[in-house]
């Protein structure tokens, strides 16, 4: 019942004659009272950590609808139509699910910018720099969570980067900075949508900071954390940058991740017990030294499921509506680990009894199905260490410096491979090729092959496999096709006073 009142609350903000712009925190304080202690911000920063466990956003449609949209599930006869106008590419402005992720993006924001215009108010009243210390680091939670908001907005809603002159004529975001606003609502460029971002995760990098003094035998390890601090900047700093073909600024800030020592691959050839490997544990458990963010859940507090379309197992068989495409399934080698981590082959519940490797990844975390009996329950890990390395390796290559881009892909596979040595063979013909390829394998629905292939300028084709629904199994996507950008939801548009222009797959 949890579950169902939360998605009717996403619809209502979603489908509501007003705009997602204008929405109140729905248990702020009352904006004539404001935020008038320190406590009182502390409690604004749990809502936004709070915010995230929408599944509108990593733990559902934010993480699973660009790459089902894309080309690496199917859907197969008998699924419930969980999804279906996204796969069939049946995509438009009213799509409850597309109003679903704008309007919690901008919920993060709206309650970001009400911490954040409360705290500059209460600052002038404290004295005690205790208190003022406590204020300055959830301003930099917020600072982080609203750069992480409209950095997902850019990803999904506009264009491809290409340059910086030309994003300057690009749509981007509406912007807000402030929650108490007369300015017009308007898309900002795309240029200056990444130029808030960016200054954005310069306040968080600053105020976050660790300190040159941090020792992490001492004062703690970070990996596996559920908050904000200077790493998580650093990654979504990394990521942007590679978005905008920001090159030597991907390899800066993925470098401080990687050579932070605060962060580890999870090696798939070493066992965390007798059971698992490191790597299968951070799938089982939600646990790992190479999670540099995740999405905190409980058996009282959790998002969506995202495993549920990948099995809808109801004790006693498996009726998944999505399978791996096998093109997919073919990229692993016989010595990638990856591969059974992933996905295991069962015979479905279907009436036509397909047995295919389903999607383990997102089987669920066992602590939380074995204390509460929730099913196909994962903490959304948003920032991983094997991504900062592909996004290096990938700068790497698009510099022309391939031995390291070559080393970069060596190290991740060797914590993937049962066996992997000798190096990376890298030319200027397979480089590429070889990042495209590696992102598939590692971020396997984790919600990126939309906007790779956007940036990419590559269309798909889908060929019928064994069982796959008719409708969407035969599909030839050309390159820079309208519908890799999602349309601005129409009640947006239309909403009273607003003057936001439309995307092209809005019309």
């Amino acid at each position: 019942m949890k579950k169902v009142k939360l998605y009717i609350l996403i619809l209502i903000m979603a489908l509501g004659a007003t705009s997602c712009l204008d929405k109140y925190p729905e248990d702020a304080i009352l904006a004539n009272q404001g935020i008038t202690t320190v406590d009182e911000a502390d409690q604004a920063v749990i809502g936004i950590y709070s915010s995230f466990l929408s599944g509108a956003l990593y733990s559902g449609y934010l993480t699973l609808l660009p790459d089902l949209q894309a080309d690496l599930a199917y859907a197969v006869n008998g699924y419930t139509n969980t999804y279906g106008d996204i796969w069939r590419w049946n995509i438009l402005a009213t799509n409850s699910e597309i109003e679903a992720v704008y309007a919690s993006l901008y919920a993060v924001i709206g309650r970001c910018n009400f911490l954040l215009d409360n705290a500059e108010k209460l600052k002038l009243q404290l004295s005690d720099d205790d208190l003022l210390d406590r204020l300055e680091q959830y301003c930099g939670e917020a600072y982080f969570a609203r750069a992480l908001a409209y950095s997902e907005l850019i990803k999904l809603y506009c264009k491809a980067y290409e340059s910086d002159e030309e994003a300057k004529n690009e749509l981007g975001v509406v912007l807000r900075t402030n929650y108490y606003s007369d300015e017009p609502i308007q898309r900002a460029s795309l240029y200056d949508s990444y130029q808030q971002v960016l200054m954005d995760l310069d306040h968080a990098a600053e105020i976050l900071t660790l300190g040159e003094d941090y020792d992490p035998s001492v004062d703690g390890y970070i990996y596996n954390t559920t908050y904000f601090n200077e790493y998580t900047a650093y990654a979504l700093r990394a990521r942007v940058a590679l978005y905008m073909k920001k090159y030597d600024e991907a390899i800066k800030y993925a470098t401080k991740v990687i050579d932070s020592d605060h962060f580890f691959l999870s090696n798939a050839n070493q066992m965390y017990n007798s059971n698992y490997s490191y790597y299968q544990y951070m799938w089982t458990s939600d646990n790992s030294t190479e999670v540099i963010w995740k999405i905190g859940f409980t058996t009282t507090s959790y998002g969506g499921a995202l495993g549920r379309v990948f099995f809808n197992y109801d004790y006693s068989s498996l009726k998944p509506d999505y399978v791996p495409a096998q093109w997919v399934l073919n990229l692993y080698g016989e010595t990638d680990l990856r591969y059974n981590t992933f996905f295991q082959t069962y015979t479905t519940g279907h009436t036509h009894g397909l047995t295919w490797p389903l999607l383990m990844k997102y089987w669920g975390n066992e602590d939380l199905f074995n204390q509460a009996q929730l099913l196909h329950v994962s903490m959304p890990k948003v920032f991983r260490l094997s991504e900062q390395y592909l996004i290096r390796a990938e700068a790497y290559v698009q510099k022309g410096e391939l031995n390291k881009a070559a080393k970069d892909i060596t190290a991740l596979r060797s914590a993937r491979y049962a066996s992997y040595g000798g190096g990376t063979s890298m030319n200027e013909e397979n480089a590429m090729t070889i990042i495209e390829e590696e992102r598939v394998k590692e971020l396997y629905m984790e919600g990126f092959r939309l906007t790779d292939l956007k940036r990419w300028h590559k269309g798909f084709e889908r060929t019928p496999q064994e069982q796959s629904l008719e409708n969407g199994s035969s599909l030839v996507v050309e390159k820079d096709n309208p519908l890799f950008v999602w349309p601005i939801p129409q009640h947006e548009i239309e909403s009273p006073g607003a003057n936001i222009e439309p995307n092209e797959s809005n019309k």
